[in-house]
């Protein structure tokens, strides 16, 4: 097994298929991170003009502080490979279509069986799909108007506001890496409940930190977040030492989304993982008035905010309303 200073990558997951699982979800994570570097990488060489090789030496940059990671690296990498036979980038020249072998699928249909929320790894899983449909969206782009239609080239930025985007993708990229672990983080947490697997979050935090694809710095605070086995977060969100860097960096994210919109530059995994944390800081939700529509035309029944009980309401009564009680609890 890999090592790493806090020792061997290898530990007893659970019983049955609990490694495997693991494993899978791993991946799933896996997918979010590659889609939300590749939505970065979008938005400097559409938005910003940026080059491949400009490119290759932002991210190696990046790759030595907060965001140093396997996928970090390689992206540096793969930007700096020329095609040897035309001289060009060769990511310029390599298909835009996306392939998966099946786990990024399996860990977001696992997530609606268990009913836990991992939009993050669902757009990424999504956005390979949408990659795949190369034909129709080169017959779609003549058809259909985005903002680039209006604008003969990317923005020339100075000096000082490029460093100041690059900030701002910098930190949005972290604080979205953030969000799709917790997601991943806390379907792990719900399948050990379903499964009654007893999965240390922390211990595989730590497993993860060498010899596998996800492998990051990122990986150190998270493992440090589920440390304390008797006082677990309900979510990575809320851990002490992680509130502190959402709420500095969210702004970015949310700038950064914002400028993608601006661009007409498609960004479903920073998007996902924006809203995910917006949700999830939300006291109130819309979700009330869905339930007044399910109760209306299926007499779904709804709950009340100020009394116990479950509700059904003849909502076309001529006289008004009837409240009817269906059931009550003790």
């Amino acid at each position: 097994a890999a090592k790493t200073e806090a020792g061997p990558c290898v530990t007893h997951i659970g019983p049955g298929g609990a490694g495997h699982y693991v494993k899978m979800v791993h991946n799933g994570i896996e997918y979010g991170d590659m889609q939300l570097i590749a939505e970065t990488y979008d938005i400097m060489r559409r938005a910003m003009g940026l080059s491949a090789s400009e490119m290759a030496e932002i991210y190696r940059t990046w790759n030595g502080g907060k965001l140093e990671s396997f996928l970090i690296e390689i992206t540096a990498t793969v930007l700096d490979k020329i095609d040897p036979e035309t001289g060009k980038p060769l990511v310029d020249i390599i298909l835009d279509a996306a392939e998966q072998k099946g786990t990024g699928r399996w860990t977001s249909q696992n997530a609606l069986d268990l009913g836990t929320p991992i939009p993050t790894i669902d757009a990424a899983v999504m956005a390979r799909s949408m990659s795949s449909r190369k034909d129709e969206r080169v017959r779609a782009s003549a058809l259909l108007r985005g903002p680039e239609h209006d604008r003969e080239a990317p923005t020339v930025f100075d000096d000082h506001k490029r460093h100041e985007l690059l900030e701002t993708l910098e930190d949005a990229l972290y604080v979205a890496k953030v969000s799709s672990y917790a997601q991943g983080l806390a379907m792990l947490s719900a399948a050990s409940t379903t499964y009654d697997w007893n999965l240390n979050l922390a211990e595989i935090a730590r497993i993860w930190k060498g010899g596998c694809i996800i492998r990051a710095k990122l990986l150190d605070p998270i493992r440090l977040a589920f440390g304390d086995t008797d006082k677990q977060p309900e979510n990575l969100l809320v851990a002490p030492h992680i509130v502190e860097t959402i709420n500095n960096a969210l702004p970015a994210l949310r700038r950064a989304v914002v400028n993608a919109r601006a661009y007409g530059i498609p960004c479903p995994a920073l998007s996902a993982a924006l809203d995910y944390v917006d949700t999830y800081r939300t006291a109130e939700l819309p979700a009330n008035l869905v339930q007044g529509q399910r109760d209306f035309f299926g007499a779904h029944t709804y709950r009340r905010n100020d009394r116990e009980g479950i509700f059904h309401t003849e909502w076309m009564e001529p006289t008004g309303p009837a409240i009817e009680e269906r059931t009550t609890h003790s």
